[in-house]
């Protein structure tokens, strides 16, 4: 295992394998954004691969793949077979907006995939489609898909909006209460250059937790762990529901215990979300051919002990560019 400067033990890759997607969500994706139209820059499935193995070597056991969509590349189960046939992966996941789950749940599971996260902002089909520009039956046809095939874990995960999705909640919780799944509510990250959607729309953790709190009991849960995210578990006694909150915008010592490094689908790796420093991995592996573990290295020795969302950071490019 390897540990950053700051002594934590990062095996954890996040392996984004496109910036495309079939959706436009406020928070993630701005308008007019093409940078997928570069696909000479997007990795390959040998060359994520490779970089999987080598992670392996140097003690990664945990891999989840996302994007932008992950489901729109046409060689997703191909990547995810290769990367679970790794002798040293233990875990692997997909982070999927769900539009196009249903036809391929069987598939992924077949090919190793062990849990799904599946982002669904609203339950209410004009609110869901205002945030995402899509439609909210095919993610609920992807999420039944997902149940049925039988994952280890599959959650849902919801963006807090302040004045988008606020009647939505309760509705969210109670809908994955009914399927016996954890969700979890994500504070909003100026990760995109979507500021029409920043400052006004914040709403803390805290301020939800609050709000739940007038409704029922929430129980900490601090031994429940469907996943290896910095999300902190709760009971709310009401619906028997199991409720995840991440604030990274408001919760001290967030990045504490952080695990992992992000692969952008341009090959870059990404020590921390909330800071801007990259390591270029695929240049070095298509010029000169030597392999990826003195990225993986570097990006290690560079993982800042914390973000920087509170000191008035700037995305220097949007999530759907930088891996969910």
């Amino acid at each position: 295992m390897t540990a950053d400067p700051f002594g934590r033990v990062v095996d954890y890759l996040r392996i984004s394998v496109t910036d495309r997607c079939d959706e436009r969500c406020l928070y993630c994706m701005p308008k007019g954004y093409r940078g997928w139209a570069r696909r000479a820059d997007h990795m390959t499935a040998d060359e994520i691969v490779r970089v999987a193995d080598a992670a392996t070597r140097m003690g990664f056991r945990k891999f989840r793949l996302t994007g932008g969509e992950p489901l729109v590349r046409e060689d997703i189960v191909e990547i995810a077979r290769r990367i679970w046939d790794l002798p040293g992966a233990q875990t692997l996941g997909i982070s999927t907006n769900g539009t196009r789950l249903a036809p391929l749940a069987q598939d992924l599971k077949r090919a190793g995939v062990r849990s799904i996260n599946v982002s669904l902002d609203a339950l209410d089909g004009d609110v869901y489609r205002r945030i995402t520009g899509g439609s909210v039956e095919r993610v609920l046809d992807g999420i039944d898909a997902a149940l049925a095939a039988g994952f280890e874990v599959v959650k849902l995960n919801c963006v807090l909006m302040r004045g988008f999705n606020e009647g939505e909640y309760l509705p969210l919780i109670e809908f994955a209460a009914a399927r016996g799944m954890p969700i979890r509510f994500i504070e909003l990250m100026p990760v995109s250059r979507a500021g029409e959607v920043l400052g006004p729309a914040f709403l803390s953790i805290g301020e939800l937790m609050g709000r739940l709190e007038v409704r029922g009991t929430l129980t900490p849960l601090p031994d429940f762990r469907p996943g290896h995210g910095p999300a902190k578990y709760y009971a709310f006694g009401p619906l028997g529901a199991r409720i995840g909150f991440i604030g990274a915008m408001t919760t001290p010592h967030f990045c504490g215990t952080c695990n992992k490094l992000r692969l952008t689908a341009d090959g870059r790796l990404r020590p921390c979300l909330g800071r801007h420093g990259e390591i270029d991995l695929l240049r070095p592996m298509r010029v000169g051919g030597s392999g990826p573990e003195d990225a993986l290295r570097d990006a290690i020795e560079n993982k800042p002990e914390d973000h920087g969302f509170s000191q008035c950071y700037q995305p220097d490019r949007p999530m759907t560019a930088i891996g969910g």
